[in-house]
């Protein structure tokens, strides 16, 4: 028998969806290094003009920050709608029709449609450049991807580095003290804070390990063997700086979302981990990403990259312990209950939580205090317009996504789990024509400023 024979027996049962992906990446693994980043550099501006291209016909780009607002940092914070719409329409004609008549018309506006990955076939980690040049500084690591770059504005994103707040010493206030939190500091900052255990936990978490584009073999996407990708990376001091990749979970690659880094501020009081995947523990959702997200759901490119399995019981516990003493921040105008304490609130912040628990149904599944009812849901946006490929993805059924805390939403732009929405503007609008509610401008501008005290 030819020693070929047991290998193609076993092709013969792989679907062939499957069989490509490992042809895929067979050829990528093939071909030799100088060669594979001489290509991908070349195609690179390409790529980057098809999504600045679309960003610019979608979205009001512009610098433009609302006064008397920023985010618990300091920050400003973006205003207005930044979604554009089409010629001759307005929002209020638009929340006029059915979503039938929105759908017929093409009226859907096109920066509600999903948002895809920076190059949607490509997908993958990438980082803003704020994070890559203050990584590169304290660590000598660098987050560079040679074939393409994060593509959204610096002042759409959270701030950096971003505060850090702790359920068991609010009296610190940000014990980050500006700073990021990385290998090289970390025991610095937290070493009179942290129990031993907790402190291990966060060393855990600001660890690099490989990761799909950013490891030591030929077919990486770093100019340099790199030691891979630590989970406060993505999750900047906690929070977000709103990196994004491709979720691992959904096939073929038309249909993956591109997906927004959340926060990890108040995971203490969560019940479901990612935004669609419904894990039930941060313990899960710790393991999960390290072992199957860092890798695409490949459990072969996982094994041949350097995958590093950490124990349950003592390595992810520690860093899920560490995770779920993340705070929110300070929402100083909002009472014990979480709504609004009326003696520091003023009319349009009042009227705007009033739409919030009424008209505006917003509080059917964000319910105070923190402003989540732990659950998934389906909002069927695929009621407004038809199936359209866009840069690589197909804009089609988004499915069940969870519901996100709105606690300190002001520090957590872009919005929605792809990034499509830049402002709480934009999220009203969106939610205004989802739910079909009919709100008013006034009644819209009220949801906004309740929504920035949260």
């Amino acid at each position: 028998m030819s020693y070929l024979s047991p290998l193609r027996s076993f092709l013969t049962m792989l679907p062939v969806a499957a069989i490509a992906c490992l042809s895929l990446t067979a050829a990528a693994a093939d071909e030799e290094f100088s060669t594979l980043k001489k290509r991908l550099e070349a195609e690179k501006p390409k790529f980057a003009e098809r999504q600045q291209a679309l960003l610019t016909k979608r979205y009001d780009l512009s610098d433009r920050s609302t006064k008397g607002t920023t985010m618990s940092g300091g920050k400003p914070v973006q205003e207005g709608v930044r979604v554009k719409l089409a010629d001759g329409t307005t929002w209020e004609k638009l929340s006029a029709l059915s979503p039938e008549q929105i759908k017929e018309k093409q009226l859907w506006p096109a920066g509600f449609l999903p948002l895809p990955h920076p190059h949607h076939e490509a997908g993958g980690m990438i980082f803003s450049k704020l994070l890559i040049k203050e990584t590169m500084e304290q660590t000598e690591r660098d987050l560079t991807r040679f074939d393409l770059d994060f593509d959204l504005p610096n002042h759409f994103l959270p701030e950096f580095p971003a505060p850090i707040y702790l359920t068991t010493r609010p009296d610190l206030g940000d014990v980050s003290q500006g700073k990021l939190v990385t290998l090289s500091n970390f025991n610095a900052l937290f070493k009179e804070i942290l129990n031993p255990k907790q402190l291990e936990g966060l060393r855990l978490l600001v660890t690099p390990f490989p990761q799909q584009q950013f490891n030591a073999t030929e077919d990486r996407r770093s100019a340099k063997a790199h030691p891979g990708v630590a989970c406060l990376d993505c999750h900047a001091n906690g929070h977000t700086t709103a990196s994004t990749h491709t979720v691992g979970d959904i096939r073929p690659n038309e249909h993956r979302h591109r997906i927004d880094t959340p926060s990890l501020r108040g995971v203490n009081v969560q019940r479901l981990f990612g935004s669609q995947r419904a894990l039930k523990t941060v313990e899960d959702f710790t393991e999960f990403e390290q072992r199957a997200a860092y890798f695409d759901g490949i459990p072969a490119d996982a094994s041949r990259k350097g995958t590093n399995v950490l124990e349950r019981g003592s390595q992810v516990h520690f860093m899920a312990e560490f995770q779920s003493l993340l705070d929110f921040p300070p929402a100083p105008k909002l009472n014990i209950f979480g709504k609004l304490d009326f003696a520091k609130a003023n009319e349009s912040k009042t009227r705007g939580q009033e739409i919030f628990f009424g008209k505006g149904q917003c509080a059917t599944c964000h319910i105070p205090p923190y402003y989540t009812d732990n659950s998934m849901h389906n909002l069927k946006t695929e009621r407004f317009f038809k199936e359209v490929m866009i840069n690589g993805r197909k804009a089609s059924a988004d499915g069940p996504i969870k519901t996100f805390p709105l606690r300190g939403i002001k520090d957590s732009p872009p919005y929605l789990h792809d990034d499509r929405l830049l402002t709480l503007e934009d999220s009203v609008e969106f939610f205004n024509l989802v739910l079909e509610l009919k709100l008013n401008k006034e009644e819209k501008r009220g949801l906004v400023a309740f929504m920035r005290v949260l």
